[in-house]
């Protein structure tokens, strides 16, 4: 399972909030959702999220192993 957990910490470290990635990025609120909800992103937007917060994949996403 991919989960976006690290994404949130990541933000929290570059004061980005999601009220600012919606007005001043232009993602959108069913984008967040789909990170709040683990469910699956492309590498488009995957790179979009590098891209404004400045990091690296592993700052956004991380690989859990299903039990």
């Amino acid at each position: 399972m991919i989960s976006y957990e690290p994404l949130y910490k990541t933000m929290r470290e570059k004061g980005i909030s999601t009220y600012k990635l919606i007005n001043s990025f232009g993602i959108s609120s069913s984008l967040l959702d789909r990170l709040r909800h683990n469910k699956p992103i492309s590498t488009v937007t995957l790179d979009d999220l590098c891209k404004i917060l400045n990091c690296r994949v592993e700052d956004v996403l991380i690989y859990i192993k299903d039990e």
